[in-house]
């Protein structure tokens, strides 16, 4: 082996290995499991990785997940917006601003890296993280909705919209647990069950929202709020003398009747 041969292949021994084995050993793909971690980056940033089956996806907590900055916004969301504002600013109305195919397909892509995070990070409970990236992609369907020269653009990325506003409601209510505002979490869900109905019938499609996945989803999670709900001391009372009246029993009855009255005061 020449000298040059020699240096070259030394060099290449003493830097670091680009195989994956060794940082995915011990860590499964699990087929039908989302499996995520949070790790600190050689950065000192905190970093989320998602396991996939041939690999992972490395993802920043905040920002664009690829921690890209395209066109010195922290993404392209925010950089269309920006030039919305000035349209507007210029014009006096937003009217003639449009997106183009390629712009939607971008805006596309930019969330499908958002899903991925926001995925990860509900598995984590990092429900914060979850509310703001899922308003963030609802913004783009808005965006995509009101201004994409293209049809088929405009209405691509619906039909994600009772997933994204699903998993939003779940994150936002879930944080309201945590608080034990239980009242205002089963509120949260009902909102959500509201707009997704919403959803159904602006396509004239009213028949599909019971069967739909994320509206059964949102009923079961109602109905786990309200097993964690204090029960009210009157509702109690009356479920007592409706009990007594049926079994005959009006001497209770009349004593349940006149607490009932007492505590309603």
């Amino acid at each position: 082996m020449d000298g040059e041969n020699l240096e070259s292949e030394l060099n290449e021994n003493r830097m670091p290995s680009k195989d994956l084995g060794p940082i995915l050993k011990g860590w499964d793909y699990e087929p039908g499991t989302i499996t995520v971690r949070k790790v600190r980056g050689s950065d000192g940033a905190p970093k989320l990785q998602l396991r996939l089956d041939l690999g992972m996806l490395q993802m920043e907590i905040a920002g664009r997940p690829d921690g890209v900055r395209p066109h010195g916004y922290e993404s392209l969301l925010e950089y269309f917006e920006h030039r919305l504002k000035e349209y507007e600013r210029r014009n006096g109305t937003e009217l003639g601003f449009t997106l183009t195919r390629d712009q939607c397909q971008s805006l596309r892509e930019e969330s499908a890296q958002y899903y991925h995070r926001y995925l990860s990070l509900f598995v984590l409970e990092d429900f914060t993280g979850v509310v703001r990236d899922t308003d963030r992609n609802l913004r783009v369907l808005d965006l995509c909705e009101k201004f994409a020269d293209n049809d088929e653009d405009r209405l691509m990325l619906e039909q994600y919209r009772p997933y994204i506003t699903m998993m939003n409601s779940r994150a936002k209510a879930s944080m309201e647990i945590k608080e034990k505002k239980y009242r205002d979490a089963l509120e949260t869900i009902q909102q959500a069950l509201a707009r997704i109905k919403e959803f159904y019938a602006r396509f004239g499609q009213d028949e599909v929202y019971s069967q739909s996945n994320e509206v059964k989803i949102l009923r079961r999670f109602a109905r786990e709020i309200k097993s964690k709900m204090p029960v009210d001391p009157v509702e109690k009372l009356k479920s007592r003398l409706q009990k007594a009246i049926d079994s005959e029993r009006y001497e209770e009855a009349a004593k349940l009747r006149d607490e009932i009255k007492k505590k309603s005061e």
